[in-house]
């Protein structure tokens, strides 16, 4: 009878523990932890602030006291799931540009809107190549001057270069786009139609638009073949650079003669943090675009080229 109630005893004893074992055993392989929800979108922006400036004291050479500033948005907005892929880019940029030799006048340094979206399907699993669908846009904000002139009353007149809208470029096209590494793509779209459209008419002569019983059309149609290529890398975390290039053949007007080029180059040099070096470059050749001399005379087409070079604060919003 003791060794019973003894061996009770225990028992009652051991069963608290046993209970708490039990409470702190590892989860068997059927209770798995949930894995968390994928992710297809994926979205960042960059905020650039950009500041440049010039002062001379008693300088023999000459030259005039400057200061220029300029802000600028790149924000992406990119899904991807199974076949399916969706990219979009918007590109805003504004600066100015304040000289001694022009007092209570500020000039456009730089000005840009530029909307991208390309929707994919890729052809296979494996597969490199992708259906594509491409819609771009691209405008400037606000009228831009040239050769300017002070009068009697201490007032700045120049000559109108372009305004909102005037020029502003829409193309779509319907293509196969290539992406064999995340860095570089490449688009081949041989059927893209597009609107050159401005809404100056003093300026609709000077951007190609066709005349009409008399007056100069406001936008001009152009049906044709376009190849984009754009590349963006990072040589290490210092370092960075993107290109895009565009090319477009109209089928409507001297097809695979006279060709719109756009190639755009970026530079970036990181010094800190939120410091950057940049040194961007653009150039243009459309044909359609009749562009004077420094005089004012023997407009012709031409080469259009522009660069800057700025010491920015740079900030990303979301995953880069």
């Amino acid at each position: 009878m003791k060794k019973i109630l003894t061996l009770l005893a225990l028992i009652s004893l051991a069963a608290p523990a046993l209970r708490a074992q039990e409470g702190t055993a590892q989860p068997s392989d059927s209770a798995a932890v949930a894995e968390p929800a994928p992710q297809y979108w994926k979205k960042y922006a960059i905020f650039e602030l950009g500041f440049n400036q010039t002062s001379l004291w008693s300088w023999a050479a000459g030259g005039y006291n400057s200061a220029t500033l300029r802000a600028g948005v790149d924000a992406n907005l990119n899904y991807a799931r199974d076949f399916t892929t969706w990219t979009n880019r918007l590109q805003l940029m504004y600066g100015f540009l304040w000289s001694a030799d022009k007092d209570n006048l500020l000039q456009k340094s730089a000005d840009l809107m530029k909307f991208e979206s390309r929707f994919g399907y890729r052809t296979g699993p494996e597969s490199e190549w992708k259906y594509s669908a491409d819609l771009t846009f691209k405008s400037q904000f606000s009228n831009s001057y040239d050769t300017y002139k002070q009068d009697d009353r201490g007032h700045w007149n120049g000559t109108l270069k372009s305004g909102l809208f005037s020029p502003g470029y829409l193309t779509f096209g319907l293509g196969m786009a290539w992406d064999p590494v995340p860095w570089f793509s490449l688009n081949l779209s041989p059927v893209t139609g597009g609107f050159i459209f401005c809404g100056i008419p003093e300026l609709r002569q000077k951007y190609g638009m066709p005349l009409i019983e008399g007056d100069y059309a406001s936008s001009l149609f152009q049906l044709g073949a376009q190849l984009n290529m754009n590349l963006k890398t990072s040589f290490n975390d210092v370092i960075t650079y993107e290109t895009q290039l565009i090319l477009f053949t109209d089928y409507l007007n001297h097809p695979f003669r006279w060709n719109r080029v756009n190639w755009d180059n970026k530079f970036g040099f990181l010094v800190g943090k939120y410091i950057k070096l940049a040194l961007d470059t653009w150039m243009i050749y459309d044909p359609i675009v009749l562009i004077a001399d420094k005089n004012g005379n023997n407009p012709t087409q031409r080469i259009q080229f522009k660069e800057f070079f700025s010491f920015n604060f740079t900030y990303t919003f979301g995953t880069k």
